[in-house]
């Protein structure tokens, strides 16, 4: 069993920076894939980032991608997701995921989900 929780969520303008972590409880962090996804008001969840167990790989979608990085330290048992030149459209709900078997790039591979933290990005 995994617990997240998200935290670094906030209110900030069009082009400024945010970085989310998402803390997980256990002490098998590193055996798992780890990513996020975002939920718009009115619109589906939708896949941002994701990083497989080693780090070595790592995933994004399109409107993020050269914007966004996501990392890990396993010491801490922490991800992160840096969010640079942030638009409108990135408003949201986002979502800390883990999956043991699966790097959680779609929903059915996601196995824990955290409760979410909302950011918000003013023009």
């Amino acid at each position: 069993q995994v617990q997240l929780v998200e935290s670094g969520g906030g209110l900030v303008q069009a082009g400024d920076s945010l970085r989310l972590s998402c803390a997980a409880s256990g002490r098998t962090f590193s055996t798992y894939a780890m990513g996020w996804f975002r939920q718009a008001p009115g619109k589906e969840r939708e896949f941002v980032a994701a990083i497989s167990r080693s780090a070595g790989l790592r995933y994004y979608a399109d409107s993020v991608k050269g914007r966004f990085t996501i990392s890990r330290d396993d010491a801490k048992n922490t991800v992160y997701l840096q969010m640079n030149s942030l638009k409108p459209e990135d408003t949201a709900v986002y979502y800390c995921t883990a999956s043991s078997r699966f790097v959680p790039t779609i929903k059915r591979n996601v196995e824990y989900w955290g409760p979410g933290t909302q950011v918000t990005v003013s023009s």
